[in-house]
């Protein structure tokens, strides 16, 4: 089953800084959808049986700080990044 979670990043100050977050996570089996948003620091992660702690790999892997889930996401709330 698809799932959508928003998690928080800290450091990204640009459009590169996006895409290294954005690239990192892709790498990880089950995802289907990433979009960073540099300016919030949100992260949208669309895919399957996705961990947290994977997430968190990522990220630092990256050179970011990975702040954790955003509490109280609510679906349709992405569309801060459309």
């Amino acid at each position: 089953m698809i799932s959508s979670k928003i998690y928080i990043v800290e450091g990204m100050t640009c459009k590169n800084c996006k895409m290294h977050v954005e690239n990192g996570i892709k790498t990880i089996h089950g995802v289907e959808e990433v979009n960073a948003d540099h300016i919030t620091g949100r992260v949208l992660v669309k895919g399957e049986s996705i961990l947290d702690e994977k997430i968190r790999t990522a990220v630092e892997n990256a050179g970011y700080r990975f702040k954790g889930p955003e509490s109280g996401t609510s679906p349709g709330s992405e569309i801060w990044l459309s």
